[in-house]
């Protein structure tokens, strides 16, 4: 197996919001749900945390596909578009932040959270692979924390999905499958 499980891991799902249902993805988005629903339970059966993040709007910084969309600026989502998926199954125990950058990180109190949990490692799923997921994970990886990718439990547009698969993540933490991090928890 390539994914290792700490004493103490989080699961962080990224981005599993109703805004995010019906856009073009490399993998279908009802089995990446599916699959981070799956996590999630077990996740919280151990008695390990359970991040569930979401996004609300965007970092003030201009972009191309800002100009080019004729949005500049920090932008604000519908409030229709920010709730977690109930597929989720959220959890008064359940750890949720809302972001308004790409990663998780930046413009939250997660890390606090994560280190209060005695989390060392973040095990991440969610949507977008290039964006939420893979800015999360740059910034896990430089605040110290073991990172794990579960690859069949995130997507993204075919193309970039497969790049940060490929090419990104070995160079920030492990990659796995869901059945591989179920199988880890069921033996502990």
């Amino acid at each position: 197996m390539s994914i290792e499980l700490e004493a103490t891991p989080a699961l962080v799902v990224i981005d599993l919001q109703t805004g995010i249902l019906g856009q073009p993805t490399a993998h279908p988005i009802e089995q990446i749900v599916a699959n981070s629903a799956r996590l999630a339970a077990a996740f919280r059966a151990a008695g390990l945390p359970v991040v569930l993040v979401n996004v609300d709007g965007t970092a003030p910084g201009r972009t191309e596909r800002g100009k080019a969309t004729g949005r500049v600026g920090a932008q604000t989502l519908p409030a229709a578009a920010t709730a977690l998926l109930p597929e989720l199954d959220q959890q008064p125990s359940d750890i949720t932040v809302t972001k308004r950058t790409l990663g998780a990180f930046g413009s939250t109190d997660l890390d606090a959270r994560l280190r209060e949990a005695g989390a060392t490692q973040i095990v991440l799923t969610g949507v977008s692979t290039t964006s939420g997921v893979e800015s999360t994970a740059r910034s896990a990886y430089e605040l110290g924390y073991h990172v794990a990718f579960v690859t069949d439990a995130m997507t993204d547009v075919a193309e970039a999905h497969d790049a940060s698969v490929a090419y990104q993540f070995p160079k920030l933490g492990e990659l796995g499958t869901t059945g591989e991090v179920l199988e880890l928890l069921a033996s502990r």
